[in-house]
């Protein structure tokens, strides 16, 4: 019963699909394709259609419908989302593990430098002035005092940067 209904609308459904895909911008096969999808639950709740010709036309412009609406929703991305500059899963995951090691080492920093790396480390990328004006410090003394806190966090991290990499 189900291979004659599909072998009898095969052909029509062809010729709708192909009718309609050029309308909503998709491709006739992915409109067969739901549209033989819907046959098949409509089949398994209510089983064949009284009338099959006209049921199909319904469904080929329904699914045309719902096509176009979701079509009108998509919007495309500005670049694809998977390809984060190219790097692999284990580069990416090299490079969080780091970051975490970085922010570890700065809070574990002395006196005023775990602000200070904090805020040159911002993602707001903050000028000098903005930030001698957030940690209530001269500008002038800003460049020594980010140097001191550069050679506390360099010794922090090289016995962390020594264990990781192999020598010789």
């Amino acid at each position: 019963m189900t291979h004659d209904l599909v072998t009898t609308l095969r052909p029509l459904l062809t010729a709708e699909a192909s009718a309609e895909a050029h309308a909503t911008g998709t491709e006739p096969g992915d409109l067969e394709q739901a549209v033989w999808l819907r046959l098949l639950e409509h089949l398994e709740t209510q089983g064949p259609p009284l009338d099959p010709p006209g049921w199909l036309r319904r469904a080929v412009r329904s699914e045309s419908r719902r096509s176009r609406r979701t079509t009108r929703r998509e919007q495309p991305y500005d670049t694809e989302p998977a390809a984060d500059d190219g790097r692999t899963p284990e580069e990416l995951t090299l490079a969080a593990a780091r970051r975490r090691a970085l922010y570890d080492a700065v809070r574990r920093l002395p006196g005023r430098c775990p602000s200070l790396m904090a805020a040159l480390l911002s993602p707001r990328d903050l000028t000098y002035r903005e930030i001698a004006g957030e940690l209530g410090i001269s500008q002038g003394s800003l460049g020594p005092e980010r140097s001191r806190c550069l050679g506390c966090l360099r010794r922090l991290l090289t016995p962390e940067v020594a264990t990781r990499r192999a020598r010789g």
